[in-house]
């Protein structure tokens, strides 16, 4: 399926499962992979959608960027979206629903310019 995807140029998704200890897990990595770690080998991009108690009273889902083969898996790792599991549907939420996931493993630029460091957070805190 992946050399007829690249031959053709066409994008596969694939969903998986994960173990029985991350079933419960609100911190999904590439090692609760079910089955065999050849997947997350060769996936170009794979991400987690979590939902946790919080998360589902607030209609949310947080998503985990696992791999990416295209871009620095360390930018926007996390992130919430809003769901209508009713009419199944996801949603963007407003920023403020971000600020508390974007404290979580984020990473601290230094300007070598400047000599500034820089967290993540003051990067996009004008973005809306």
């Amino acid at each position: 399926m992946r050399g007829l995807a690249v031959e053709y140029s066409l994008p596969i998704l694939s969903a998986t499962q994960t173990t029985r200890a991350a079933f419960t897990s609100s911190d999904i990595g590439l090692e609760d992979t079910s089955e065999s770690f050849g997947l997350p080998a060769t996936a170009d991009f794979m991400f987690a959608i979590i939902s946790t108690e919080e998360l589902d009273q607030l209609n949310q889902y947080q998503v985990k960027q696992l791999k990416n083969r295209y871009s620095d898996p360390g930018m926007y790792r996390r992130f919430i979206i809003g769901v209508d599991k009713g009419r199944m549907k996801l949603f963007d939420v407003e920023q403020t629903a971000q600020d508390d996931v974007i404290n979580d493993d984020t990473p601290v630029f230094d300007n070598t310019t400047t000599g500034q460091t820089l967290d993540r957070r003051d990067l996009f805190k004008d973005f809306k």
